[in-house]
């Protein structure tokens, strides 16, 4: 049976790979791109039901295709945005197979190029781009065992409060995800609890501007290196309700019991780290800091934009700031459930190649990878801050796209060329 072949193999059709897909045929390289399940799959199936993008409509794209029926600063649904990158796929005729899933990628012996096992059959290829994105695998952390009597899931697996067992619900990570669905469970009636580590809280509108225009305006989208221990800083915002800024305070003055970080458990009991004051204060600091710039570039440039003192108002301190719970008995409280907004890891199971570091993350120069024929894209931090956003990653795939290029017109141009002859 013959093994079909292709230069280069894209894995993964969610963002990334329809980003690859446009640079790799502009730059005239044949390619195919596999999907083990629908385009940009992990929008419709990995989020929960009244998810929202993050950014603005204007902001949330590729450079060459608007949302056509949403409002530039609405904040598009989740399955409308699976649908942009269908759509976007379409007009670029993307050669993306769906339901074909990568096994394993090894090296090929003896020859270039690389052996690809797929749940349809084997391809043969000159390069590989792993494009399955950031959030691979959920972290849930074995705090609480499962055999407690009390329901727990992921965020990844979260997808309304019906959902959940009738009782309080403890929400661990105040990130974009764990704020979101803890304003969720409250609006839904449920009395919820949320375990605060440090994070970022920047401003959802400043001054009449979204705080993707103010993060592209400082420069900070485009910034190259995150600042030592801030490679995965958590950030609280929300495109949520029309879009509002992140404010625990406000939260807790409408309900909501916060806590520190969650340490650990015993007898039915969780402890958390006497740190909740300190994390609020740090996120604090973060908002008033973009807020600061942000006037400044107001003045520097003579911009005539609105007042905005709200932006600084500082609610009091709930009472589970001013009086932090160390100790909670999850009975007691009534928790009858706890969904762990803790994040993902990678996996790279399938990429048998010797392009990871001992910690098993990829080694990489913005994308290119230390295994020569091997890329990868879609990574937080792969070029900038901005690479693992929707935006972001197109401007990295045209970097990666090109170097792929590159290395495919040297192979065109591998004639042997004898040594001058040297004179008697």
């Amino acid at each position: 049976m013959a093994i079909e072949s292709t230069d280069t193999l894209v894995v993964g059709a969610g963002q990334a790979g329809v980003a690859m897909s446009e640079h790799l045929s502009k730059n005239g390289v044949p390619h195919i791109v596999l999907e083990k399940s629908r385009i940009a799959e992990r929008w419709r199936s990995g989020r929960w039901d009244s998810l929202v993008a993050n950014g603005p409509a204007w902001h949330d794209r590729f450079p060459n295709m608007e949302f056509t029926d949403i409002d530039p600063n609405a904040f598009a649904p989740k399955e409308r945005v699976a649908d942009y990158f269908v759509e976007y796929a379409k007009q670029i005729n993307a050669p993306i197979r769906t339901g074909v899933e990568v096994l394993s990628v090894q090296r090929n012996e003896g020859r270039a190029g690389f052996r690809v096992e797929t749940s349809q059959g084997v391809i043969d290829a000159r390069a590989v781009v792993a494009a399955t994105g950031p959030f691979q695998k959920p972290v849930m952390p074995a705090i609480v065992p499962q055999e407690a009597a009390i329901t727990q899931i992921h965020s990844h697996d979260y997808r309304n409060p019906e959902q959940l067992p009738e009782g309080a619900v403890l929400v661990v990570g105040a990130g974009a995800s764990g704020a979101q669905i803890a304003q969720e469970l409250m609006r839904a009636g449920r009395k919820v609890y949320l375990s605060v580590g440090p994070h970022d809280r920047p401003p959802r509108l400043y001054r009449g501007r979204d705080f993707c225009w103010w993060l592209g305006v400082l420069g900070k989208w485009e910034i190259e290196a995150p600042a030592p221990g801030t490679e995965h800083v958590t950030i609280a915002v929300s495109g949520a309700y029309g879009g509002i800024t992140v404010d625990f305070r406000r939260l807790g003055a409408q309900g909501l019991t916060l806590l520190g970080r969650t340490q650990s458990y015993e007898a039915g009991t969780l402890t958390f780290d006497d740190n909740l004051a300190a994390n609020i204060a740090y996120g604090d600091d973060n908002l008033n800091s973009v807020l600061d710039e942000a006037d400044a570039y107001i003045l520097r440039n003579g911009l005539d934009l609105p007042k905005d003192p709200d932006a600084r108002k500082v609610w009091p301190d709930p009472d589970s700031v001013t009086n932090p719970i160390q100790a909670l008995d999850l009975a007691e409280a009534g928790i009858s459930s706890i969904v762990w907004a803790t994040g993902f890891t990678l996996d790279y199971s399938w990429l048998q190649v010797d392009a990871f570091d001992e910690a098993g993350k990829p080694k990489h120069q913005r994308g290119v990878s230390a295994e020569p024929g091997v890329y990868f894209i879609g990574l937080p931090w792969l070029s900038r801050r901005g690479s693992s956003f929707i935006w972001g990653v197109w401007h990295d795939a045209k970097h990666v796209a090109d170097q792929i290029a590159i290395q495919r017109n040297y192979l065109k141009n591998d004639m042997v060329v004898q040594p001058p002859t040297t004179p008697a």
